[in-house]
């Protein structure tokens, strides 16, 4: 049986990812920091602070899906707090690299997340491909460090690729939930200028996007997994206002408030790109929900 090693299995994007792959006959394990299992996948054990990693979760011939990182909208951001969103999604990698190819074990693909502002969190006209280079600021630091973290599998032979990722969409747990939750008190909020892009992609076209990597040995480097309807911020609440049948008529919450409450984390708000899924649609991927209207439907 083909078998998945996956880390931040428990997220919202590792258990819809889980089902999928089990339900695709899938032997799918988890790397997980409880003791005892939390979820009805078997899990290993990995301590990511202390560098203990169970070697016997690896085996020749693995998919290992690295998920893991901690949530950058959780906390207000400080130097501690930047510093643990790094080493999170970075000394991980490394921690895996050194259980599996460093003690003789072989995987047969590393896929990383990664995220879509590794070019950088401005607002630009540009639409972005995997051939941009990175952006300078933290989020885009972070990502392109995420990814470089994967480089040592490469070079010792192993298929690596690196999933780019739009803002999840999900029904519950995704960004969307926070920003629709005013829509329960009949109240659409607009936030930042409303210019700024919002690029994004439903839940199960992301989990088909690993499936697809996990599944096509072709598929290798970095891939922008993103919807291929791009959207401002003030289009997304529109779309929402639509479905919930609310009028738009309150004033946008403005960037300078933002920054106050929540400070330099409010850029994941407040900014914004384009980036193309040309790549992967190229690659022979097909998209179930292309629109927003669809995806919102869905959710």
């Amino acid at each position: 049986m083909r078998r998945a090693v996956i880390t931040g299995g428990t997220g919202l994007v590792g258990m819809h990812l889980s089902a999928l792959l089990e339900k695709e006959k899938y032997d799918v394990v988890h790397l997980s920091r409880s003791r005892k299992p939390v979820t009805r996948f078997r899990s290993y054990r990995w301590d990511p602070e202390s560098g203990y990693c169970d070697k016997d979760a690896f085996r020749d011939g693995d998919t290992v899906i690295h998920l893991a990182g901690s949530n950058i909208g959780e906390k207000r951001w400080n130097a501690k707090r930047k510093k643990d969103i790094l080493i999170s999604r970075t000394e991980t990698a490394r921690l895996i690299y050194d259980a599996s190819v460093a003690s003789g074990i072989r995987p047969d693909a590393f896929i990383t997340a990664s995220g879509k502002d590794y070019y950088g969190s401005g607002i630009s006209e540009k639409i972005y491909t995997e051939t941009d280079p990175p952006g300078s600021d933290f989020m885009a630091e972070t990502c392109h460090l995420w990814e470089a973290a994967a480089d040592p599998f490469e070079a010792a032979g192993v298929r690596v690729a690196k999933i780019r990722t739009a803002l999840v969409l999900a029904p519950k747990g995704s960004a969307l939930s926070k920003l629709k939750a005013p829509a329960r008190a009949g109240l659409i909020i607009r936030l930042g200028t409303g210019r700024q892009y919002f690029p994004w992609i439903h839940i199960d076209d992301l989990c088909s996007v690993y499936l697809k990597a996990v599944s096509d040995s072709t598929m290798s480097g970095p891939f922008n997994a993103s919807a291929p309807d791009h959207i401002t911020h003030d289009m997304l609440m529109d779309a929402v206002a639509r479905q919930r049948h609310l009028p738009v008529f309150l004033p946008h919450v403005p960037p300078w408030l933002l920054h106050l409450v929540l400070g330099e984390m409010s850029v994941v708000l407040t900014s914004g790109s384009r980036i193309s899924p040309d790549r992967l649609i190229r690659s022979g991927f097909e998209f179930r929900y292309p629109d927003i209207d669809q995806a919102l439907r869905a959710c």
